[in-house]
């Protein structure tokens, strides 16, 4: 392997295809800047269409040769093990390369790359599914389930966790045995670079992992379309997942797709308000509610409306924005200025169809900002169902309020939405808690909580929030194939065609 990367110019070696580092194909190259200042961070190269079908080459090679999945389950789990140590050795790089790309909080990008390392270790120990007797009671037969390697993940991540999001594809699709190429956004590539390094330094044999940097559309789609590829797990919209799902059906290919959401988040008038409040805004203003899971659709019950409304208000106003650097700042800017003039597009919007904004949606005054991509929280007051604002993902630090009277219209509100990723409910009723809960259709239902995540418990979807799940035993079992085998112990004819016996 050629040694990585150096310096802020890395496009003369940051493609990373069967063990080799190199330059895209046509030379071309991107510049990375950073959503805090708009400095330049660093240039990398900018893949072809060619660049990604060498990746693949390299991984369906590496895949069928069984360099990787010929391997004991115990020793791939003891590399995910090794990349676990190397990136906590690593922590303060990556988390300063994490925030240099996405413009987030230090501390918030050391807390995603502690996530990061969880996933590799809860990877690292699970235990291989064994044969299971498929149910099949017949005398001298045996009839077994076993698991195998998929084949070559594509896998295409999003920029707003930019490493974690790689794990939660990365780390069981090479416990299961299978290679992969990597197209992370092309706005946030950095981690994983850096990933890619770490991974060869574990041990991995070269072709096993492959990173091809770009947009998706010369870079990233020949993922979906290649006939070496065995599955694409996606994370990101809901447009590009629906194109990457059509162009997946030419070659009949397993599909991953995580899409966003639009995640209600219910206050019951029994609720403890102190914590539902404090979680509330957090769980629709963290990174700038640039989170697919972020509370940006708040139902309250109608009694408690104006108490809940006016202190959202007062803490969204208090939220203090600045760079990674500084200590004092609650959170950062938007990725990109592209993407804050959608979400201001969006309240726009959302005010001429009669929503009242009662706090937020403007661009800092502070000097040190101006040069930012920033936007003030913005809470949406007044919605109903109908309105775009409450149906469409902004993706930003918006959140929308209306109001229920009872237990029943909670629900039917909470599931009048295309998406179905997660939600939250807050009551002291635990038998009310559970009943919404079972009755929400979303992939992650909170309960007196609202945000958190473990690598061991499932996460995905309902309806237009994708298919599939990452995560826990699901989220492994996306990368593997159910293969039955049947046993007899003593060959016997069939006796099914006539003079079939040989002479």
């Amino acid at each position: 392997m050629t040694s990585g990367v150096h310096g802020n110019d890395w496009s003369k070696q940051s493609l990373f295809v069967d063990g080799q580092w190199s330059a895209a194909a046509d030379g071309g190259t991107r510049e990375i800047h950073s959503p805090h200042d708009g400095s330049l961070v660093r240039v990398v190269a900018e893949a072809t269409a060619a660049d990604t079908h060498r990746a693949i080459a390299a991984a369906r090679a590496a895949f069928d040769d069984g360099r990787w999945s010929a391997l004991p389950w115990l020793q791939r789990g003891a590399l995910l093990s090794r990349v676990a140590d190397l990136m906590q050795r690593d922590h303060a790089e990556l988390s300063r390369l994490e925030s240099e790309d996405t413009g987030k909080r230090l501390v918030e990008s050391g807390f995603d790359i502690d996530d990061v390392i969880s996933v590799f270790r809860y990877c690292a120990g699970v235990d291989e599914p064994g044969p299971a007797d498929s149910g099949v009671t017949e005398a001298g037969v045996s009839s077994v389930v076993v698991h195998e390697p998929l084949g070559v993940a594509g896998l295409i991540t999003p920029w707003n966790y930019p490493l974690l999001q790689v794990s939660w594809k990365a780390a069981p699709a090479l416990l299961a045995g299978c290679t992969f190429v990597l197209k992370p956004s092309e706005l946030t590539p950095s981690t994983a670079v850096h990933l890619m390094r770490l991974l060869a330094e574990a041990g991995l044999p070269d072709g096993v992992a492959n990173l091809v940097l770009g947009a998706g559309a010369a870079a990233g789609a020949p993922l979906a379309t290649d006939p070496r590829v065995d599955i694409v797990s996606f994370t990101g919209g809901l447009a590009t997942g629906r194109v990457l799902m059509a162009a997946a059906a030419a070659t009949v290919k397993k599909v991953a797709l995580e899409l966003g959401g639009k995640n209600p988040n219910i206050i019951f008038a029994d609720a403890d308000l102190d914590a539902a409040i404090d979680n509330t805004v957090t769980f629709a203003f963290l990174h700038s509610g640039q989170v697919c899971s972020a509370g940006s659709r708040l139902l309250v019950e109608r009694g408690i409306h104006d108490r809940v409304v006016t202190e959202l208000a007062r803490r969204a106003d208090a939220i203090r924005l600045g760079g990674p650097d500084d200590p004092q700042a609650e959170t950062g800017a938007l990725i990109s200025a592209g993407h804050r003039e959608k979400v201001e597009r969006y309240l726009a919007a959302a005010v001429a169809e009669g929503a009242v904004l009662v706090s937020g949606g403007t661009r800092p005054t502070d000097p040190a900002l101006a040069a930012g991509n920033y936007l003030r929280p913005a809470v949406l007051d007044h919605c109903r169902t109908e309105m775009r604002c409450v149906q469409d993902e902004a993706f930003g630090p918006t959140v929308t309020v209306e109001v229920f009277d009872t237990e029943a219209e909670a629900i039917r509100l909470g599931n009048d939405t295309v998406y179905g990723l997660s939600g939250a409910v807050w009551t002291a009723d635990a038998e009310r808690g559970a009943r919404v809960a079972a009755a929400l259709r979303h992939g992650t239902i909170w309960v007196n909580d609202a945000g958190p995540y473990r690598a061991a418990a499932e996460w995905g979807g309902y309806k237009q929030s994708g298919v599939g799940r990452e995560l826990g035993h699901a989220g492994l079992a996306e990368y593997q194939e159910i293969k039955h085998i049947w046993t007899r112990e003593q060959a016997v004819r069939s006796g099914w065609f006539r003079d079939s016996q040989l002479p």
